[in-house]
Order: C-alpha cells, then structure tokens, then sequence
C-alpha cells in the first residue's frame, strides 16, 4: 500500500519547485540591465536584436516573438515575487535582487527621447529598443516601482529616484489623455482610459498612487471621478468594472495578460480608506480569482517528456515576412503572420504558453483573493501548479508567477 504524502512532504515539494523556479530565473532570465527577457537555451543562451533590427523595427516594429517582447511587464509582475520573498528573509541577496529589477525598471525609461516611454528592453548594445511599448507593459512597471517602494526595501535616495520618475511619467499619460507613448512614427500605442477591465484599474491605480506620493489634491479628485466615469458598449462606471472583476475577451482564456490589472485592483484594495470602494474592490479580486481558478488543471496537461522542438532562432522564420510599418495596426498585422512561421520551427513556445503560461499566470491570481480563509481552501491547488513542473527544462521565463503564488501563500501562516 502506497502511504499518502503528509501535508509537510507537499508543502517542502512546492518550496523545492519554487527555489528551482527562481534559481532558473536568475541564471538564464535576467540581462545585464536587470531586465527579464522572455526565453533563452537551456545553457542560457540567447540571441538578441541589433540596433538595426531595433530601428528599422525587424521582425515587426513591437518587438513582438523576440527575446526582448516583455521586459517591462516581466519586471513589474516578478516585483511582486521580489518584495515578498525579500520580507520573508531579509537577507541581503534577496534584496539585491529585487535592487536589479528596480534599478532595470527605471532604465527601461531612461532609454528614449520620448517623454514617458517605456522600453521593453534592449539589443545587443544594451541602448537600442523597439519604438511602442504597450498599456501591457507600462501597468506593470508603475506598478514593480509601487511594490518595491511600499516593501521597505527603498533607501531614501532610492525612493526620491523612483517617486520623481513615477509622477514624470504618470504626468506625461494624463497630459495626453492617458495614451500610451510610442515614438515616432507610432505616437502611441495603448491606452489607459477606456472602458473594461484591461484599462479601468490601470487608470484608477495611477491616480491612486500619484496622490498616495504627492498629496496632491488634484490626483485624489481625478480618482474619484474616474471612479464614477461612465463609458463603453455597457454604460458601466469603472467602479463597477472592477467590482466585476477579470473577463477574457480576445481568448478562452488570458490569466497572463489580465493578471497585470487583477495585480493593480489588488494594490487598489490595499490602498483605499472608503469602506464601500474598497469592499467593491474585493469582490473584484475574488471574482478574478474565481476565474483563475479554473485555469490551474491546465498545468496538468503539460507533458514534461514532450519532444517538440524550441527554436531560439527567431529571425529565419520571421524576418523574410518583413515589411516597413508606419501604424501598430500594420506592426500587429505582420507580427501575427509572422507567429504562425515561428510555430512552425518551435512549436515547444504554443506547449510553454498554453500549459506553463496560462496556469502559473492563474496561479498567481488566485493569491490576490483579500480573503485568507478561501485563499487556504485553494492552497493545494496553486501548489500543485507550482510543483508541476521541472524548472530547468523550461525555454520561456513566463513561469515567473510561481514565485509570487508562493510568497503570498506563505504570508498565510
């Protein structure tokens, strides 16, 4: 008779699997600048743009399917990791680490002429970069910033630094009506002020947050009313777009982009002192959570002997699609022709993305619930998820949500 594992053998499985997670993270996945790029070789090798690439916007003007795609979304996401694991030991290695990813935050905006643009990363010379970021991306790197700021871990210097590029950037969005900058011949691309869940909690944080730093009247009144603001196909008020919480539109399922505004309502939570907004806001987060949860089984679907092929090469089938775009809509158009090759020589990304992607992503939204007791309830099931994989057979970085579920079921006790 085969005995049970106790909980104690479960629980030091998953604190195994996540130490392998962040060793492998730290070991292939972040560059010289601090930055986390998106796959390497499993020796972690890996071939980044040139600042021709980068200029003349190959494989397509967003960087889109290279190693440098995500940066500052990764970043900002892994912050979360970073500050909680940081709280959790105190060490000094520990917070080193989350030291680079700030201090990679803050360089992907230094690296343009552009006024509050916000680079996904960088080519081999460390300064070239593609033109548009995205709303994708420029959310999480306000809030990385906010989560290493209100960790502890910020020297003053440090939190003069982060708060003086927050409110530059944070003026420059509501300056042109909260689209997001591109440079040129983009202008922008994103925007922080529609009317859904990929968009409300992210104009809502900003403003939150700018008065949380600066005390300044005007952002707590600009809060309140986009709180109330009324627009899109359903007339719903932003407060009542968080209060519903994470819906998919463009996919079944899309945990591992909308976790991003799942990760801003929860700070939003955190943050507000009105006992009804903040009550809306936690039935968001529950509701998103609800959600994730049905995502976790996915990870039982990745086949860790697959043999599908990665190819790290993603220039030869990419680039001869190549045309010169002058809109995001023409750099969308090509990228999507553009993915369909790239499968084709490493169809090992469609089997990352869809079992390892969208399950930790999942994973990590279900912690963001306010609500302990049901946090305990699913804690076997995103430990599960944690522990399901092995780590260093892994090509792509978006498994980093493991780390954050992890802190935050540890928080619990």
């Amino acid at each position: 008779m085969t005995a049970v594992p106790s909980l104690w053998a479960a629980a030091d499985a998953t604190a195994a699997a996540c130490e392998q997670a962040h060793a492998e993270i730290w070991r292939r996945f972040i560059d010289p600048h601090g930055v986390m790029i998106d796959f390497a070789e499993l020796d972690g090798s890996v071939s980044l743009p040139t600042p021709e690439e980068c200029r003349a916007g190959k494989p397509n003007a967003l960087g889109w399917w290279t190693p440098i795609e995500n940066g500052a979304m990764f970043n900002g996401m892994y912050m979360d990791a970073a500050a909680h694991r940081w709280q959790h030991s105190r060490t000094e290695a520990d917070a080193a680490k989350a030291r680079r990813l700030m201090e990679g935050l803050l360089f992907l905006a230094s690296l343009s002429e552009t006024p509050g643009f916000i680079a996904r990363g960088t080519g081999t010379d460390g300064v070239s970069h593609y033109a548009m970021g995205s709303d994708d991306q420029a959310l999480p790197w306000f809030y990385g910033l906010w989560r290493y700021l209100e960790s502890g871990l910020a020297t003053v210097a440090e939190q003069g630094r982060i708060e003086a590029k927050l409110i530059e950037v944070a003026e420059v969005f509501l300056a042109r009506g909260w689209a997001v900058p591109a440079e040129p011949p983009f202008g922008s691309r994103g925007h922080f002020g529609r009317f859904a869940f990929d968009s409300a909690p992210r104009l809502l944080f900003v403003c939150r947050l700018i008065h949380r730093l600066t005390g300044e009247p005007a952002w707590e009144t600009r809060y309140r009313k986009a709180l109330a603001e009324r627009g899109g196909k359903e007339n719903r008020s932003r407060l009542e777009i968080c209060e519903r919480g994470m819906v998919f539109h463009y996919a079944p399922r899309h945990s591992w982009t909308s976790c991003t505004c799942v990760g801003a309502l929860r700070s939003l939570w955190e943050m507000e002192t009105e006992a009804d907004v903040k009550a809306a806001f936690a039935r968001g987060l529950q509701a998103s959570a609800d959600l994730a949860l049905a995502g976790l089984p996915l990870a039982e679907q990745f086949p860790p002997d697959d043999p599908r092929v990665f190819s790290g090469d993603w220039r030869a089938p990419m680039l001869p699609l190549w045309k010169p775009q002058q809109t995001a809509q023409e750099a969308v158009d090509l990228a999507g022709l553009q993915i369909r090759e790239l499968l084709k020589v490493s169809p090992r990304r469609g089997l990352e993305t869809a079992f390892v992607r969208e399950p930790t992503a999942s994973a990590w939204v279900v912690t963001l619930a306010p609500d302990p007791a049901v946090l305990a309830e699913r804690a076997t099931a995103v430990e599960r998820v944690i522990a399901r994989y092995d780590y260093s057979r892994l090509f792509y970085s978006q498994f980093f949500w493991v780390e954050g579920a992890w802190w935050r079921l540890r928080a619990l006790g």
